[in-house]
């Protein structure tokens, strides 16, 4: 019996007639109204009974469904809400994509900290799950992308000891029984019918009972009442092994899909034909895919038979594909010969939707967290469109989906589309010859290419799994495809940066009251007084904590203030300051004594400068979305004393005369001196009117948090500012760098540094034309013009070697001539460097012949050259007469170098050389 037995045992059934059961065909329990019923209802235990029979009253597109759920809802006192980014590390920093809608409200409101934007609410979430990647298309219900419809409601128990931003039970397990009860009647369904099923939910360290919706075979709905905790000492053990006791808050946390929904109401053969039916009718005409009558009906049933199997991921389908050819009475060939071109278009239109959510909401394709993630959908999508032959450009694909979504940026997204796969191209030419390397060394071994190495390759290359087996067969090589490699690889970026955080190990540290921030309150103080209310000792220094100070600690990318500290007795420096729970420690040289007044003192002229580049960054940050587009955001920033630098996400290259616009904006709000604000807003109310890019800088935490508005930017930000945009004085953009392929690095300067590092370039250009003998204006031309003739002159020079080199090789020059059966063989010793003697044994390989060329010039040097008639291996002879002069060398068959420090054994080598290739020649 489950521990959690008790928690399925609501009033709601017992007063409406249900009744609970035990499926005998998989265990699991389940409630119903149906007295006679047996089974729990869910494949593989029953198949699939809506297809060609719509469960609800009337067919409904994916529009209307979203809209009759949030209405039902607000109807019955739920608050709808507007639905959050994909990306959730806008506003959280453990995970990167929204995978349910639950994710809107974690940590923070789950965990009681700050309040949810309404109580109870509802609201419809784009989702995107990439561990169902390889599923997409195959199973007929997987989709990357969907929509998480759901209400919410969070509560906390009568005996809680802490305060929480939210107090009392709205309603609970009854309540949410009943309204999707309610929800399934008003749409039309038989009531009957609809099986709630006991599955205890558990994940991210918490738990709670939870039930299924199954109606005709499909599972509608999730209800999680997540009411635990993870705790080695709790009451519960669960199913995946841990022990959890009950929180004092509890959340109703449902999941409706509306995909499901709208299949149910339509009861077509797979969930795609209900949710992209115009997408796939454009993609089937464009790849020409066409079936005949007797085909089409083929496919009809086998969609209709996938339901009564047990399909949940891709190895699922494969075992399933014999059962249901078996039951249609064809091969297992014939069967997959017509669904895999269906099955990749039906994947086509769900990946192009999934980069309309990514791209829509602002992620930018790159080597690293989200970016990652949407360049791999892309270029998985790119594949597929070429394996079925759709004839359209994937931007356009993904623009009709962005259309459907009412994106604004559809342009942006296009053009991020059509650069995304020009580079892919360029990654292709330039990693088919590692895929080569590669294949050799493992058809060498006789060993297949391993799963590592093919998700390396496609990691670091964009190498598709598909293009490493073609080139591994040209290679005589085998490899073993996974059929979740796209999950493997995602499962490689599909995670966040967990939130690490340190505490002082001092027990005292803990009972110290917050530090009163004097910084906010005067952000020009210099000066103030305080008490010290305690002194840790550390390897090195030693930390205080004051009652209040003006010191800055270190965040935000803003580097902490540095100062001193006075008492009547000693002053004692400050070197760096940090915050922990609320409480600024000071690093300082010496102590002072626990309970001294002491009077704190910042150095002002390192403030004003960290003030003016941190505003600055503000401005810079919101001048580049002006220029280059809204889905500019910020990727990491730092300030400093003497420059600046900011993070940019673009899919481009920012160019010069971007670069001077960015610039030229931002020192018109500079000039505009506008005010630069402050304010403590409620953290809802703040997202509510300024959406998630308030949080460029990084996640606070809290129910109130400072707003910071310059000019058009309003981001929530810790750190300290100017009071007007005019006191910068002036922003000046130094250089940019890329970063990583989709992140773009500006560096930047503000106020006296600006003036300090346009100084240092005009000096340096100064002593340029000093040098050149020229004007500042004449540099660059006079710099082309001397380049050029310095590249002439070396071209020049190479020629000559050349030149040299094939006289010598034409016999002109000193050297021993043998016959090597049909071959030629020429040693010679040329005292030159390294490059004559490479050009002297390509030109005698050009001819035919084998080159062992020797060089005394510093060291003992050699160079093997052997054309691809002779049988000799060039790498294997450098090795040898290497080792001779006290070295080492090698290379592959053909060509090869190298050499040792012992120069007085060279000509004794190279007389040893033509007993040494003889011997090879006939080993």
């Amino acid at each position: 019996m489950s521990q959690l037995e008790e928690e399925y045992r609501l009033d709601y059934f017992t007063e409406n007639g249900f009744h609970r059961k035990q499926c005998p065909e998989c265990g699991d329990h389940f409630w119903t109204r149906d007295a006679e019923r047996e089974l729990c209802g869910e494949p593989p235990c029953e198949p699939y009974s809506f297809i060609d029979n719509p469960g609800f009253d009337e067919k409904l597109e994916l529009e209307e469904m979203r809209e009759a759920f949030l209405s039902f809802f607000e109807e019955h006192g739920h608050e709808r809400i507007e639905p959050y980014p994909v990306a959730a590390n806008r506003w959280r920093d453990d995970v990167l994509l929204t995978q349910a809608s639950i994710y809107d409200f974690q940590p923070l409101v789950t965990s009681g900290e700050t309040p949810p934007p309404a109580n109870p609410l509802t609201i419809s979430q784009p989702c995107i799950r990439m561990q169902d990647i390889d599923n997409v298309g195959k199973t007929g219900r997987h989709t990357m992308a969907f929509e998480m419809m759901a209400h919410h409601a969070f509560n906390t128990r009568e005996d809680a000891d802490d305060e929480y931003a939210y107090e009392g039970e709205v309603y609970w397990k009854d309540r949410t029984v009943e309204l999707c009860d309610q929800l399934l009647e008003e749409m039309g369904a038989n009531l009957d019918e609809v099986i709630y099923i006991e599955d205890p939910w558990v994940g991210g360290g918490n738990a709670g009972p939870a039930i299924e919706v199954i109606y005709r075979g499909l599972e509608l709905s999730t209800l999680v009442f997540m009411s635990m905790k993870q705790d080695p000492e709790g009451e519960y053990k669960l199913k995946d092994g841990n022990r959890y006791s009950e929180m004092d808050t509890y959340v109703v946390d449902t999941g409706y899909g509306l995909e499901r929904w709208t299949w149910m109401s339509q009861g077509t053969p797979t969930v795609y034909e209900a949710i992209y039916p115009d997408m796939i009718d454009f993609l089937k005409e464009s790849a020409d895919i066409e079936y005949t009558e007797a085909e089409s009906e083929l496919i009809h049933n086998a969609s209709r038979l996938a339901g009564t199997l047990d399909i949940d991921d891709v190895d699922d389908v494969e075992a399933a594909r014999g059962d249901i050819a078996d039951e249609l009475g064809v091969s297992v060939d014939r069967l997959r010969e017509l669904l895999e071109p269906l099955e990749t278009i039906y994947a086509i239109a769900d990946h192009s939707r999934t980069l309309a959510y990514m791209l829509g909401d602002g992620i930018v394709p790159s080597n690293v967290g989200t970016g990652y993630l949407a360049r791999m959908v892309l270029r998985r999508t790119k594949r597929l469109v070429d394996d079925v032959g759709v004839d359209a450009p994937i931007d356009e694909l993904v623009d009709m989906q962005a259309k459907r979504l009412g994106y604004s940026n559809r342009d942006t997204i296009r053009d991020i589309v059509r650069t995304e796969v020009k580079k892919y191209r360029e990654t292709l030419t330039r990693g088919r010859r590692k895929v080569k390397d590669i294949a050799v060394e493992y058809a060498e071994q006789d060993d297949p290419i391993p799963s590592e190495t093919l998700i390396e390759l496609y990691d670091s290359h964009g190498i598709q799994p598909d293009t490493v087996r073609e080139i591994a067969a040209e290679e005589g090589a085998d490899l073993d495809i996974p059929d979740d490699f796209y999950s493997l690889v995602a499962d490689r970026h599909d995670q966040g940066d967990a939130e690490s955080e340190t505490a002082a190990d001092d027990e005292r540290f803990f009972d110290l009251p917050e530090t009163e921030k004097l910084y906010y309150e005067n952000q020009s103080g210099t000066d103030f007084e305080a008490v010290v209310l305690d002194v840790f000792e550390q390897d090195e220094g030693y930390d205080i904590v004051l009652d209040q100070t003006m010191f800055y600690p270190e965040g935000g990318g803003q580097p902490a203030d540095k100062g001193t500290l006075s008492s009547d007795e000693q002053t004692v420096s400050v070197s760096d300051v940090q915050i922990e729970n609320g409480i600024v420690l000071h690093r300082t040289d010496a102590p002072l004594d626990k309970g001294a007044m002491i009077r704190g003192s910042i150095d002002w002229d390192r403030r004003s400068r960290l003030m003016a580049h941190h505003t600055a960054t503000h401005i810079v940050i919101d001048s580049a979305r002006e220029v280059l587009g809204e889905h500019i955001r910020q990727a990491g920033a730092q300030k400093g004393i003497d420059s600046s630098r900011i993070d940019l996400t673009h899919y481009q290259r920012i160019d010069r005369k971007q670069i001077k616009s960015i610039e030229r904006r931002a020192n018109e709000i500079v000039r505009k001196n506008v005010s630069v604000t402050q304010e403590w807003i409620h953290r809802n109310d703040a997202e509510d009117e300024y959406g998630f890019d308030l949080y460029q800088g990084g996640i606070p935490a809290g129910e109130e948090i400072r707003i910071i508005t310059v000019d058009d930017d309003v981001q929530a930000c810790g750190g300290t500012h100017v009071g007007r945009t005019g006191d910068i004085g002036f922003i000046k953009i130094h250089s940019n760098e890329r970063v990583q392929d989709g992140v773009e690095r500006l560096i930047f300067s503000a106020g006296e540094a600006a003036i300090e590092g346009i100084q240092e370039t005009e000096d340096a250009l100064l002593e340029t034309a000093d040098t050149f003998d020229v004007t500042p204006q004449e540099v660059p031309e006079t710099a082309d013009r001397f380049f050029k003739e310095w590249k002439d002159r070396g071209k020049r020079i190479s020629e000559l070697k050349e030149e040299l080199a094939a006289a010598r090789a034409s016999g002109t020059s000193t050297g021993k001539n043998i016959e090597l059966n049909d071959a030629e063989a020429v040693i010679q010793r040329i005292d030159a460097d390294i490059d004559e003697l490479r050009a002297t044994a390509t030109a005698l390989q050009e001819d035919g012949t084998v080159a062992v060329i020797g060089s005394g010039n510093g060291s003992a040097q050699f160079v093997v050259a052997v054309p691809e008639s002779v049988n000799l291996n060039a790498g294997e002879i450098v090795s040898e007469l290497a080792q001779s002069v006290g070295g080492g060398g090698g290379g592959p068959a053909d060509f090869a170098q190298g050499g040792g420090p012992d120069v007085e054994k060279l000509d004794d080598v190279l007389e040893s050389v033509p007993d040494l290739l003889r011997e090879r020649l006939h080993a």
